[in-house]
């Protein structure tokens, strides 16, 4: 069965569903968790999104990460490894083809944990951005509804946009606070 590729309206309900999925991982995996954040569309306010939950986790030591994967497993998550991104675990959670949870674990200090802190920031505190993301990713699945790869694809060099305006927005901000 293949995955479709579904845009709905801004839920405010997703930020209790991360909240609720983080106190269950938190319970079952306390030692392991340095924190949690709430990433991706889902954690933009009034932002349309794919109602996927993405949790970032860091952790201490990755190896730790790895040694859990059974616990994950019985909590309903699917291993995936690196999954294209050097440095992190990706876990999934779904419910047939629906995805309901990632979750993309990193080591502390890993760079790609300030890059997903600073897109999220960025785009909550920059809503012509958002809308230009929102009406993008509506028009993506429009195109392709049954290709995620293609629409994950048509995001990139946004995404990448987005990447390079926030790093010098969050290093604005820093110089500001000095």
């Amino acid at each position: 069965m293949v995955r479709k590729v579904e845009i709905l309206a801004y839920n405010p309900g997703w930020s209790a569903v991360y909240s609720q999925e983080v106190q269950r991982l938190g319970a079952q995996l306390a030692p392991l968790w340095v924190t949690f954040h709430h990433i991706g569309s889902t954690a933009i306010p009034g932002l349309a999104a794919k109602p996927t939950i993405d949790i970032l986790a860091v952790v201490k030591h990755l190896a730790e990460l790895d040694d859990r994967g059974q616990l994950l497993s019985d909590l309903g998550y699917q291993a995936k490894g690196e999954n294209g991104l050097p440095g992190r675990r990706y876990f999934r959670k779904l419910a047939g083809e629906v995805h309901l949870f990632h979750i993309h674990g990193f080591e502390e200090g890993h760079p790609e944990i300030t890059r997903h802190l600073d897109f999220r920031d960025y785009l909550r505190t920059h809503p012509a951005d958002a809308e230009t993301y929102q009406a993008l990713k509506v028009a993506l699945s429009k195109k392709y509804p049954l290709d995620p790869m293609a629409y994950t694809n048509g995001k990139t060099d946004f995404i990448l946009n987005i990447d390079q305006k926030a790093a010098a927005w969050r290093t604005a901000q820093k110089n500001q606070m000095r």
